[in-house]
């Protein structure tokens, strides 16, 4: 392994080999390689089902890990260890916090989605609130996975540049063009594969550089010694004030809601949970992200703490070997593997896997949208299957090079991308998520309930993320880092070593954020919140305005609603009450109850239940989807709940 001279010792940083480009490109190749199989394989399967939900026959294990990968991007594997190495271990409090996001993704929003047969989350919004509602949150999703897309195609690629002389739009165009290829070709099928092989290159190098790391350094207690007297480890953090950046709370709460937005109601997280035979699969798929998550989150932190361990005495940012800490990752990479060729390569496809997966779920996703939520309901309502399949594959192209746009807007913008991950999924992601809570858990709720609930949570969480931009009032307390062992000869002059962070410091740390964030009053008070928080400020907004409009313009009769546009909460957690007790506590809404609505003379009553004839869903079988048909609409059997 390379013992030296690191990039500290001489003030260069070490470039790719020509046989790091080699591992590179296969990596790609092999995904390339996925598409191409799936495109003669199934080039007789000409159905959107079957291109864009993989015929919903998938087994959960290649779904499980296609779920994985999205989470374990570019951003979280660059961003967790550079998390750890500026800030503490506080980060790694997300695992605990999928709990939370597999009880609601897989109990409550995951099983409604996939009986009511759809392709599109969003024609469940219409469904339940009507047209103009689909039309926004459509819009907002797209903005929402293009910017999204566009970070994760272009920061990996911002700090490979920097530190390996990776070529910056190079890459970024190489990965775009891999992707819209591979997916195009394949489609979802593709897409589970070539994740499910990313992922074990994500963790084959996440290992590599992990154990390298720690050999280096003497072990792991040697390497976690050193980050405990530099103030990195911190695990015990119960403050509740909602502007400290991490803690158990908001960590643990507000991340299982953050999660929530992409396990749940993400379009491309979804249409991957839908594509398997039953819900009880889909549920076992998701709940198999909770070891891996767990997994990968702990791996990074491992790393990060590594990483800050090697570099304890002579931080690359303040001695200006890189410009921020998203480059930390790549440089400690260098240092450790540079000699060693080929094997960069690896933790370069490691990186780039991550976007890989996300890449080629978003263009999925966005095709299956603006096909059933735009073309089909708008000009085409009766296309054939083969044309809409031909249609979806040139959104994925389409869309593809959009994103590549994207990319360039991102580059202008500059903070960790971590944190910037998360509020693009808090502004937009949060009220999305608001927005299928109040459908599914709020029977009462009507159609400008849930308009007026979107609009005013969307409004709110982009005054806030704007404001926060424009007045700066966002306040982070850094430990400290030191410089004292950097080669002085690097900047031609002498520098001063930071100093090294104590309980002391860490206290004294303490009362500064406190005093820092008194000095803030009125409007400017709100612009400190943590940005892990606005996920949750999102979904609550939406319930509070969508319930108090509802009141005004006249709530809804629960026993009106198509029951499988509600879930059954009580039911689901609690089925051992009693059944009077349960039946009390599904406030109306008739689970379990044969009740033919349609023969009901309430004209009111009728034209409430015109909504749920909104939309004409054809199963890939031919026959009329359930969610129209009169046996059902009227009438869920008394063991709805339990296959929920």
């Amino acid at each position: 392994m390379s013992s030296g001279p690191y990039s500290y010792e001489t003030g260069e940083t070490k470039r790719f080999h020509i046989a790091d480009y080699a591992v590179f490109g296969a990596t790609l190749a092999v995904s390339a390689g996925i598409g191409i199989f799936y495109a003669i394989k199934d080039r007789k399967k000409h159905t959107t089902d079957e291109y864009l939900l993989a015929g919903r026959s998938m087994h959960p294990i290649p779904v499980a890990m296609s779920l994985l990968s999205s989470f374990i991007s570019a951003i979280t594997i660059l961003g967790t260890p550079a998390e750890v190495y500026v800030y503490s271990t506080m980060y790694w409090w997300i695992s605990v916090a999928f709990i939370i996001t597999a009880l609601g993704a897989a109990h409550i929003f995951i099983p409604i989605f996939y009986n009511l047969g759809i392709t599109s989350v969003f024609q469940y919004t219409e469904m339940r609130f009507g047209r103009p509602t689909r039309i926004l949150a459509c819009i907002a999703y797209l903005t929402w996975m293009l910017f999204y897309m566009a970070i994760v195609m272009y920061a990996p690629s911002l700090a490979l540049n920097a530190v390996t002389g990776l070529n910056l739009w190079g890459s970024v165009i190489a990965v775009s063009f891999v992707c819209i290829f591979y997916t195009t070709l394949g489609g979802m099928k593709a897409v589970l594969w070539a994740d499910t092989v990313q992922m074990v290159v994500v963790y084959a190098g996440m290992i590599t550089i992990f154990v390298i790391g720690c050999n280096v350094l003497g072990g792991v207690e040697n390497a976690w010694n050193i980050a405990d007297s530099r103030g990195r480890i911190v695990i015990f953090e119960f403050d509740p004030d909602p502007r400290l950046r991490h803690s158990v709370w908001n960590v643990v709460i507000g991340g299982g809601i953050f999660w929530c937005c992409v396990f749940g109601t993400n379009q491309a997280q979804v249409q991957r949970a839908i594509s398997v035979k039953n819900v009880t699969r889909s549920r076992v798929a998701l709940w198999l992200n909770l070891p891996g998550m767990a997994s990968i989150i702990t791996l990074s932190c491992l790393v990060g703490v590594v990483m800050f361990s090697f570099y304890a005495d002579c931080d690359p940012v303040s001695f200006g070997l890189i410009q921020k800490p998203d480059q930390l990752l790549p440089l400690y990479m260098m240092d450790l593997l540079g000699d060693m060729h080929g094997l960069p390569g690896l933790l370069l496809s490691t990186v780039f896997s991550g976007s890989l997966s996300t890449i080629s779920s978003g263009l999925n996703a966005i095709a299956a949208v603006i096909l059933e939520d735009f073309v089909k309901p708008m000009c085409c309502s009766k296309i054939d299957s083969n044309r809409a399949t031909w249609l979806s594959k040139g959104f994925v192209v389409l869309f593809g090079l959009v994103s590549l746009a994207f990319a360039f807007l991102v580059s202008q913008l500059g903070t960790m991308i971590l944190q910037l991950a998360y509020v693009l999924f808090g502004v937009l992601g949060g009220p999305l998520l608001g927005m299928f809570t109040l459908g599914m858990l709020f029977p009462w709720a009507n159609k400008w309930g849930g308009f007026f609930g979107l609009l005013s949570a969307l409004c709110l969480l982009m005054w806030i993320g704007v404001g926060t931009t424009i007045t700066k009032t966002s306040v982070v307390i850094k430990p400290a880092v030191s410089t004292i062992n950097c080669n002085w000869n690097i900047t031609g002059q002498a520098t001063t070593a930071l100093p090294t962070t104590t309980l002391a410091t860490v206290a004294a740390q303490a009362v500064q954020t406190t005093s820092v964030y008194d000095k803030y009053d009125g409007i400017n008070r709100l612009y400190t919140v943590s940005y892990i928080w606005y996920s949750g400020i999102g979904v609550v907004t939406v319930v509070f305005v969508g319930m108090i409009v509802s009141l005004i313009t006249g709530k809804t009769d629960p026993s009106t609603l198509n029951p499988k546009l509600i879930c059954p909460v009580f039911d689901i957690f609690f089925p051992y009450l009693p059944e009077s007790w349960r039946k009390k506590l599904r406030f109306g809404v008739r689970h379990g109850e044969e009740y033919p609505l349609e023969t009901d003379t309430t004209e009111k009553r009728k034209e409430r239940i015109a909504s749920i004839h909104l939309n004409e869903e054809i199963r890939p079988n031919g026959k009329q989807s359930e969610i129209n048909g009169h046996e059902n609409v009227g009438y869920v059997s008394p063991q709805y709940h339990t296959r929920l």
